[in-house]
């Protein structure tokens, strides 16, 4: 009994350089991609009329709606923060720091906070406002 032999005229794509290429692409977006250094906190932040963008190396301190401080997305007490903000003040080459706060929160929170950050060494220290379209 003879068998027929199948005809080998299938044509094949070579598709590992398309492979190389989607990982190079991928390699090359994730180089270039910026990273959002805020947290993901719900906060409605004050307004000002007078508000500017902030630099993004500046250190940022976070104030919630329930009034837990936040440095480096972990939760700090009032009492230890200015000796972690001299400590991450000493090896920033910009000595300022953001304070991101809720507009909801008690003042006195707010004022706590910006006295630890002067006291900590800080050359400038700002609090972050969202400025409202067409005011």
């Amino acid at each position: 009994m003879r068998f027929r032999q199948k005809s080998q005229n299938v044509d094949t794509v070579d598709v590992s350089p398309l492979i190389d290429m989607v990982f190079i692409l991928l390699i090359f977006f994730m180089v270039t991609t910026t990273f959002v250094k805020d947290m993901k906190l719900e906060l409605n932040r004050p307004s000002a009329a007078s508000a500017s963008l902030a630099s993004a190396k500046v250190l940022r301190v976070y104030i919630d709606n329930s009034s837990e401080i936040y440095v480096d997305n972990q939760p700090i007490k009032l009492w230890a923060l200015q000796s972690k903000l001299r400590d991450l003040l000493r090896s920033a080459s910009e000595k300022s720091v953001l304070v991101v706060t809720d507009s909801n929160i008690p003042v006195n929170v707010l004022i706590d906070v910006v006295d630890e950050c002067r006291q900590s060494g800080a050359k400038d220290v700002a609090v972050s406002t969202t400025k409202e379209m067409g005011q």
